[in-house]
């Protein structure tokens, strides 16, 4: 089983909407059997909390349903997941200054926009702050890189997907 997770600041707006996309896309491919998939934020402030309601909104105009709860990155992660994406550069470094735990594992650390064709590196905008279109470019930018993605496991891990 490949296991992946996201990572945001609070995960309750990025990270718990990266989750939703990729699981709706390895269902879609009927890869749920070989992928799995968690979020996680850097901060425990809103642990417990269901994501943000305007993400919620956002993805279940798209046909996806957002159920997690926000729960903090821990060390055990490194141990627990194949790869680890992180949604920006803060949280990338945040992930690397805690990665001492994780050293010797067999995760790979990567960033989400890394599978953005356009731009490839990038940060993962907030929406927390922004106007609902916010939100909508936030999807945007993660369906492309989580199909990108999904496309790299598939040929990374020899899958052969359904559809």
């Amino acid at each position: 089983m490949i296991k992946v997770l996201f990572v945001c600041l609070g995960n309750i707006c990025r990270s718990p909407m990266a989750e939703g996309i990729f699981q709706h896309l390895v269902e879609e491919n009927e890869l749920q059997d070989q992928i799995s998939c968690d979020s996680a934020g850097m901060i425990s402030f809103h642990q417990g909390e269901l994501p943000d309601k305007r993400m919620r909104n956002t993805a279940s105009k798209n046909g996806i349903t957002l159920t997690h709860r926000s729960r903090p990155f821990t060390g055990k992660d490194f141990q627990a997941f194949d790869y680890i994406i992180a949604m920006d550069k803060k949280n990338l470094k945040d992930i690397q200054i805690l990665e001492e735990k994780g050293k010797g594992q067999k995760y790979k650390l990567m960033m989400m926009r890394d599978f953005d064709r356009n731009e490839s590196g990038s940060d993962v905008e907030d929406p927390y702050y922004k106007s609902d279109v916010g939100f909508d470019n936030c999807y945007q930018v993660l369906m492309e890189s989580n199909q990108n993605f999904l496309n790299y496991l598939v040929l990374e891990h020899g899958l052969t997907p359904k559809n």
